[in-house]
């Protein structure tokens, strides 16, 4: 299996771990690694962008009753630590076919978006204060993406009904898609954070060929899906 060959991190580590087949590992630099950042509010397992690499997930065991306020780890703690991996789509990978509804219940085929770029974003929930400041962002910088050629497509757990109004309120110029259930975002392979409870905050570049270019992954800043995606539509 591929490894993730660059990262940005999503939070400010209180201390930050390599882990590697199941261990930890005390250098960052080893190239068949996956960096864990554990943070005043636990542990977050968004490696920031993944570059012509699996995708992973991972699963986290420590023995605290109370791993919100874990800050860094001892060595029995980092013995407790289990990366699982798990590829579901990469870059470089072909997305296969792909029908969901959008925000007037229409349903939409991702081949639709072939010929062109497409920057597909997944994030947890409409009207969230970071989901909404995401969206806005992605229309202020709606037009360079089009002057580009790309299409932008936002997807998230919410019904029809629910994208319809936040369209609506907030002026979004691109389509939502409805993944009701988040059963794309589980065949996908898409992280959650903070231990399963936030549904990821996951960004894909799409070339027009429908080949995966770039999944970049932060929950907590994410005006940087619109830098990230931009670098390469504008490249």
């Amino acid at each position: 299996m591929a490894a993730c060959s660059q990262f940005l991190c999503a939070t400010a580590p209180r201390a930050s771990l390599v882990v590697r087949n199941g261990a930890a590992a005390s250098s960052s630099s080893n190239a068949a690694a996956v960096k864990l950042n554990i943070g005043s509010t636990g542990a977050s397992s968004s490696c920031g962008a993944y570059s012509q690499s699996d995708l992973f997930s991972t699963r986290l065991v420590f023995s605290s009753s109370n791993p919100t306020q874990l800050g860094p780890l001892n060595s029995r703690q980092q013995q407790q630590l289990v990366i699982t991996p798990r590829c579901k789509i990469s870059v470089g990978d072909v997305v296969p076919p792909v029908g969901l509804k959008d925000q007037d219940g229409r349903l939409v085929n991702l081949d639709k978006f072939k010929g062109k770029p497409l920057v597909l974003y997944f994030y947890p929930a409409d009207e969230s204060p970071s989901c909404t400041k995401e969206a806005c962002a992605f229309r202020d910088s709606y037009e360079k993406f089009k002057k580009s050629g790309a299409e932008v497509v936002g997807v998230s757990g919410d019904s029809p009904e629910s994208h319809k109004a936040f369209k609506k309120k907030y002026r979004l110029p691109f389509t939502l898609l409805s993944d009701e259930g988040n059963k794309l975002r589980k065949d996908w392979g898409i992280p959650t954070d903070f231990f399963g409870a936030l549904a990821g905050r996951q960004t894909y570049v799409i070339d027009k060929d429908g080949k995966v270019q770039l999944i970049f992954n932060n929950q907590f800043e994410p005006d940087k899906h619109i830098v990230e995606t931009l670098k390469i539509i504008q490249a």
